[in-house]
């Protein structure tokens, strides 16, 4: 235990020691304005109004004269900064101080006085929108309410909320033919008066497409995220260039709805393309401390047969892991997630605890069940021979399954927040043509949580489940569980962890479990440093077992195709290296 805690705080210093030089240094201001009396979003208004004007501090130099006059101006200044927060008596004085230290102090001191107070709101809605769940959910719930020291900013905001929700809804005529907030002073009342009239609904028309001449009609439409006939929304057309976006099919995409020409409120939409190359081919370099060095070459044809057809196929070759991998898309016709797949698979691995021969084809069909969840039937085929130990064989499976995921991410290339879960259920019988029987799940789940002081929270759980008809000596080593590695338990080689044979080499395990915290704080635009605690093991029943442990520090630096990872893994194991660097790096030309 000992060793640990001071492995922890070593880890913990050097975070605190990281995030301390990367604080950015403040240059020392000669005039500081100090604001006293009041606070929260009032002492912020003041404090905006009260900035320096430029030029008043030259070469570190003040300018005695403004500055004086800025004094005496103010209060004034500060009176106006407080009316939208509701004090509308405040009394306000300012005085010039010169420090010992050479600098010079404005000091502003507020008096409040008593706030005006909102003693009626008369919120209506009217038009043919008035009685929408939305709306009046805003309604009863607007940001004043009588009672309350009167708030401009909240009552604005109110406002736009309510404005922007109608839209939302298709009611592009919302407006406020009355807005009034009457302001007693002397009394320190406020009675609100407001009416939006939401006018009539508005609806899409058809969507004309101009470009992209050489897709069939029918598979753009797949990307159009509305119907005519739907209420018109500016979500929707969002989700549309988005869609077709992120199809990578078109160097520009724009939706523009056309209003100006709506007749009896539908609205014709245009979307404007323009066509990508159809075909790329790109060579990629990298580097991992699971493969070791790699180089791929990615070929891609975006519009096989011209009717949206992707074929995709990678030649790979690394240290440790060398392969082609192919997958032919077809995509639905009525549903912009849905698409059926053929994927060929060849694959030659080497590593440590095993050597592997594979030969695999696939078929599935993707179903698009919402926003980032994708469910997906497959079959699959595959034949491996392999060396486990002092196992030599070979094993034909064939294993029908079902995936499913769900994903949710704020940036694909640096995210902050968001989550992502997967599950896969498959099984093999004799009957079905395969040398071994089993049915086995794996589930994977990760989260980002954001937390303040630019930090980030990285959460990560990996299991996997067999149950077996066979011997376990039987099943290839793609269908057992092994640990260890830079997406596994960081600190021990890559597949290096689970049960041993009775010549103490690693075998691989029926089960998995392993899990993942780590706590990333932002440095600078792109940089970022970390610390984590990796704990998992493969295992053969849970009675015997045993959770490995590595513990680290992060470097990440930020591209535009990624992030660029490296770390220092301590694992927790006697006898083992003190330190395993894990890295991985990736661009593709």
């Amino acid at each position: 235990m000992s060793r640990t805690l001071a492995t922890y705080l070593r880890l913990a210093l050097g975070l605190a020691l990281l995030s301390c030089l990367a604080a950015p240094a403040r240059a020392a201001e000669p005039v500081e304005v100090a604001v006293s009396g009041v606070e929260g979003d009032a002492q912020d208004n003041v404090r905006q109004a009260l900035e320096l004007p430029h030029g008043l501090v030259r070469d570190g130099k003040v300018d005695r004269l403004w500055l004086e006059r800025f004094a005496r101006q103010a209060p004034e200044k500060a009176r106006v900064a407080l009316q939208p927060y509701g004090f509308y008596r405040a009394k306000v004085t300012a005085a010039v101080r010169d420090e010992k230290d050479g600098k010079t102090r404005v000091e502003v001191a507020v008096d409040p006085g008593e706030p005006v107070r909102v003693v009626e709101v008369d919120l209506k809605l009217e038009g043919e929108g008035a009685q929408q769940k939305e709306l009046r959910r805003l309604a009863a719930s607007f940001p004043v309410s009588q009672g309350q020291v009167l708030s401009q900013p909240d009552y604005e905001r109110g406002k736009s909320a309510l404005q922007a929700q109608a839209q939302t809804l298709g009611y592009l005529d919302a407006g406020f033919p009355r807005h009034e907030i009457r302001i007693s002073p002397d009394l320190a009342t406020a009675r609100i008066r407001l009416t939006m009239d939401t006018g009539g609904r508005y609806y899409f028309d058809g969507t004309h497409i101009e470009g992209g001449s050489e897709y069939p009609e029918v598979y753009l439409k797949r990307f159009v995220a509305f119907k005519e006939g739907d209420p018109f929304s500016y979500a929707k057309l969002g989700e549309t260039q988005l869609n077709f976006a992120n199809s990578e099919r078109f160097r520009q995409v724009v939706v523009t709805p056309q209003r100006e020409e709506a007749k009896e409120h539908k609205v014709p939409v245009l979307v404007r393309l323009t066509a990508a190359p159809r075909r790329t081919l790109r060579p990629g370099l990298g580097y991992g401390t699971d493969t070791g060095g790699r180089f791929s070459v990615h070929y891609r044809d975006l519009n096989l047969a011209h009717e949206g057809n992707d074929l995709d196929m990678s030649l790979y070759v690394a240290e440790r892991l060398q392969g082609f991998a192919g997958r032919y898309t077809m995509p639905s016709a009525s549903d912009l997630r849905s698409s059926t797949s053929i994927q060929l698979n060849l694959q030659r691995e080497i590593v440590t605890t095993y050597q592997s021969r594979l030969a695999a084809m696939e078929v599935d069909h993707n179903f698009g069940l919402g926003r980032g969840e994708v469910a997906t039937p497959y079959l699959k085929i595959q034949q491996e021979n392999y060396q486990v130990g002092s196992v030599n064989s070979q094993a034909r499976l064939v294993l029908p399954g079902f995936r499913f995921s769900k994903d949710r991410f704020n940036d694909l290339v640096r995210p902050t927040s968001g989550y992502r879960v997967s599950l896969d259920l498959r099984g093999a019988h004799r009957y079905l043509g395969s040398d071994t029987g089993l049915i086995q799940g794996i589930g994977n789940a990760s989260a980002l949580i954001p937390i303040p002081g630019r930090l980030t929270l990285h959460a990560r759980i990996n299991t996997g489940y067999s149950l077996l008809t066979d011997p376990f000596a039987e099943l290839p080593p793609s269908i057992r569980f092994f640990a260890g590695g830079d997406q596994s338990v960081r600190g021990y080689a890559y597949q290096s962890l689970g049960p041993k044979d009775s010549s103490g080499r690693v075998v691989g395990g029926k089960h998995l479990l392993v899990g993942s915290l780590e706590l990333e704080r932002a440095l600078f635009k792109n940089w970022g440093v970390s610390i984590f605690d990796d704990v998992g093991n493969a295992f053969n029943d849970f009675a015997n077992m045993r959770l490995m442990q590595g513990v680290g520090i992060g470097a990440h630096y930020y591209t535009p195709v990624g992030g660029l990872n490296l770390y220092l893994a301590h694992p927790l194991e006697p006898n083992s290296p003190p330190i395993r660097v894990h890295f991985t790096v990736g661009f593709e030309f």
